[in-house]
């Protein structure tokens, strides 16, 4: 019997392009923060990544803290779209806030501005913005089809936000006006640009009623839980920590590959080949999207298609090493797109995953948490991009990067081998490791075949 569909394609897009918002932000902070710290400002690179480190101390208890929230809100607009409708009002504020310290400043001052405009940016206004995102896959659609369909409209709109935003930010900011007020000014229509796209897709899809939710039970669940029990609930649900390990271990590796700015910089000689490599990352993760849900129907699921893929993207990364260290270029843009294409079915299916994940809590502890589940989506977003970033700045610094120098010292250049191409290919391992434990919806065959 085939599944009921909720959703037109306009509500596909429409949800898909909220994350053109958040990339605006994500892609903006994760790739240009720490080269416009280091290079514009004029800020230690350790001292930025120690920072970044402790805002992150606060991330952990606010992600299930709005998750729980976002699950216990009852409104006309649903559970989800109040937060992230009204959470992007801060995440566009505080974007702006940290691309524009102001230089007359003292420099401990411009520290505590950006580690204050950082941490509420990630700790508060992206995490309601981004998990109440992340939600609504289980909160609009029973069908697991239109979850992995929406999943690759939603990574389509980020991975082409991304390619767009690091091919054309350096250029951008010198055309208006470069150094500190160029930085302001893109920031600025980053963050605006981000708010109306937004808006339009929170108003693009509906919330589902709790009772169909819910399998139309005649009697209602009993949904009251503290915080303490909903990170129970989390934490004794193994694929819920898989999850969260994959995620955090993905943006650390899309930190190390935003560290090619330096690499192309100061390795390669040549920063206009950022672009490119964005180009040969983003394109390929684009085309595999487009077909993930046509795979996942042919593969008859998701756990054999991700294992498969993010094996072929460990192979694609270790050659990327191999053809770096043969000094060709062109190779290392052909391995950098296998690569990519091989991870991108996860990125396409990830929610619906997520979303078997919420399930297999449902089933064994009779609990109703989708927002409090996708806590994972920005616990490893800003866990591992801003870890990525602390590394980053860490490895810089012990490295004895120095922004005045054309030609960096051995040391430098070394390291930055180390960050742009050995870290990337152990994370792609551990990863495929992971995923060959992740089998999630066989648990929840077996779990329906008992009830039944």
């Amino acid at each position: 019997m085939e599944e009921k569909r909720y959703l037109k394609w306009y509500n596909k897009v429409g949800y898909g392009s909220g994350d053109v918002a958040g990339n605006v932000v994500y892609a903006f902070l994760s790739t240009f923060v720490m080269i416009y710290l280091t290079n514009t400002v004029g800020l230690n690179a350790g001292i930025v990544g120690t920072l970044i480190a402790l805002s992150k101390l606060f991330d952990g208890v606010t992600d299930i803290f709005f998750g729980s929230m976002i699950d216990k809100t009852k409104s006309r607009m649903g559970k989800a779209r109040p937060w992230m409708l009204y959470g992007y009002v801060g995440c566009a504020v505080t974007l702006i806030g940290v691309f524009a310290i102001p230089e007359s400043m003292g420099q401990t001052a411009q520290y505590a501005w950006f580690f204050i405009a950082y941490s509420l940016l990630n700790a508060v206004f992206y995490t309601a913005n981004n998990i109440a995102y992340s939600a609504l896959t289980a909160l609009i659609t029973k069908n697991s089809r239109e979850r992995v369909e929406m999943g690759s409209y939603r990574f389509i709109f980020a991975f082409s936000t991304s390619l767009l935003i690091q091919s054309v930010t350096i250029k951008f900011v010198e055309i208006m006006g470069g150094g500190s007020s160029g930085w302001r000014m893109v920031a600025i229509i980053y963050a605006v640009i981000g708010l109306v796209v937004n808006t339009l897709s929170v108003l693009s899809v509906k919330e589902l009623p709790e009772e169909e939710l819910n399998n139309n039970a005649s009697s209602a669940v009993d949904e009251k839980y503290s915080l303490i029990e909903a990170a129970k609930l989390l934490f004794f649900n193994k694929y819920y920590i898989m999850i969260c390990v994959t995620y955090i271990l993905q943006q650390i590796y899309s930190a190390m590959l935003s560290m090619g700015i330096y690499y192309m910089m100061y390795v390669l000689n040549d920063e206009d080949l950022f672009p490119i490599f964005s180009w040969a990352i983003n394109i390929p993760l684009i085309i595999a999207l487009l077909i993930t849900p046509w795979l996942v129907a042919k593969w008859q699921g998701l756990y054999k298609l991700n294992l498969v893929g993010y094996a072929v993207g460990t192979i694609g990364r270790a050659l990327v090493v191999v053809a770096a260290y043969m000094g060709s270029v062109p190779l290392m843009l052909v391995f950098t797109a296998v690569a990519a294409f091989g991870m991108g079915p996860w990125q396409g299916d990830m929610n619906a995953v997520i979303a078997n994940c919420s399930e297999y809590t449902y089933m064994t502890k009779k609990k109703r948490v989708d927002g409090t589940m996708y806590s994972c989506t920005s616990l490893g977003i800003k866990l591992g991009g801003g870890i990525g970033t602390a590394i980053t700045g860490w490895l810089l610094e012990f490295s004895k990067f120095d922004k005045n120098l054309d030609v960096q010292l051995d040391s430098c250049l070394n390291m930055l081998h180390i960050m742009y191409l050995w870290i990337p290919f152990i994370i792609c391992i551990v990863i495929t490791l992971i995923m060959s434990q992740m089998n999630v919806e066989k648990a929840n065959q077996q779990l329906r075949a008992k009830r039944n």
